[in-house]
């Protein structure tokens, strides 16, 4: 038992010595991104159907197609629900990508930057238009060769 005891000791005083520069990976991003979105849809149809009863007073539009529901309501629901859908799933994808970049101190595998740091791009010269002072005309047939 005092071998094991000891054994274990040596690799604790190890691993701290040791400090863990493994970062997560592509894989570790992915899931967490599929997760988010799967969680922000949940959560996104919930916000949207107490979002409409509580505009409406009424149960939010089980199809839009059913001859029942008016026009203007089908289309508010699609509208309303949509947008809220939409915010919510913007809204968690983000917090994501931010507790990634606030636990690694990196960008998510697979996303640049939005500003170069200290670069400027070269404004890129226009080429002058072309000049077409010919006035022969040309079948369709001959433009392409």
């Amino acid at each position: 038992m005092a071998k094991k005891s000891e054994h274990r000791r040596k690799l604790e005083a190890e691993a701290a010595s040791k400090p863990d520069t493994r970062s997560p990976g592509r894989g570790t991003w992915k899931l967490m991104d599929r997760g988010s979105a799967i969680a922000a849809g949940l959560l996104a149809q919930r916000a949207s159907a107490i979002a409409w009863r509580v505009v409406t007073g009424k149960k939010p539009p089980t199809s839009g197609r059913h001859p029942d529901v008016g026009t203007r309501e089908a289309v508010a629901w699609a509208v309303v629900g949509g947008a809220i859908i939409e915010l919510v799933k913007v809204g968690v994808r983000r917090g994501t990508a931010t507790y990634w970049v606030k636990s690694t101190g990196k960008l998510p595998p697979g996303m640049k930057p939005l500003k170069a740091s200290g670069k400027t791009k070269e404004p890129v010269p226009e080429e002058p238009a072309p000049n077409h002072t010919s006035t022969k005309k040309v079948s369709r047939r001959s433009r392409g060769r």
